[in-house]
């Protein structure tokens, strides 16, 4: 059962030609229920705030938009209450650079953005894969040849120059091969 992941922005014809008999599926926000469920921008509700004893989120974005810190501006708690997958990203071109992800909506540190990644980003997707999407990842582990389809194919946490594919998350979490969280 192997499982490939692909730029979405890729040409279909191209992607047919280089995987003829796989099922292509798209994992983005942008994709047809029930795979739509994978993003992390999807409004699963009841996610549990890493650092944040009993506050919860509607979505993975939601938490790792809301901890993250600018130059002049701390975290965004409203960010954890969007449920319509939209108006979730806090960027460098509004805020100014970025220092970190705090621990927690009150928490005292930075973290530093690997570690972020290990500490906040995985553990929650993981959550959410576990506790919300499991029966979307039991569909994908019996399927014969699939190409996830995402905006990045990039699957290592360490690589901070691009952002993490939450496809090669699901194709890591299929192959038993998820990264360290610490």
């Amino acid at each position: 059962m192997p499982i490939h992941v692909a730029s979405r922005r890729r040409r279909p014809a191209s992607l047919r030609a280089e995987f003829p008999d796989a099922e292509i599926i798209d994992v983005t926000s942008k994709a047809p229920e029930p795979w739509v469920r994978l993003s992390p921008f999807y409004p699963h509700g009841g996610i549990p705030v890493p650092y944040s004893d009993g506050v919860i989120s509607q979505s993975v974005e939601g938490i790792w938009q809301a901890l993250k810190v600018f130059k002049d501006v701390d975290v965004d708690p409203s960010k954890l209450e969007i449920n319509t997958m939209k108006a979730l990203k806090r960027t460098v071109r509004r805020y100014g650079p970025v220092q970190g992800h705090r621990t927690g909506l009150h928490g005292d540190r930075l973290l530093p953005y690997e570690t972020a990644r290990r500490q906040i980003y995985l553990p929650t997707y993981r959550w959410v894969l576990e506790n919300r999407v499991a029966d979307l990842i039991e569909q994908l582990r019996t399927k014969n040849d699939v190409v996830l389809l995402d905006y990045t194919t990039n699957a290592d946490v360490s690589n901070s120059a691009i952002p993490l594919s939450h496809a090669a998350l699901i194709q890591l979490r299929i192959e038993d091969r998820w990264p360290a969280e610490t």
